[in-house]
């Protein structure tokens, strides 16, 4: 998910773990929304190159 802090910045959020359990959580941080959206859609690429479908 990419979403916007309350100081501007804009991040990119992603969450792992089993049904039921808090996960895991890794947030990174990009300069703009074009920046993260590319490396969104290149993680979904590589999840899709592992057999992952969209839903």
């Amino acid at each position: 998910m990419i979403e916007r802090d309350l100081f501007g910045t804009v991040r990119l959020v992603r969450n792992w773990g089993r049904i039921g359990t808090n996960g895991q959580e890794l947030v990174e941080v990009f300069a703009s929304k074009i920046e993260a959206g590319s490396a969104l859609e290149a993680l979904a690429a590589l999840k899709r190159r592992r057999g992952y479908r969209d839903l």
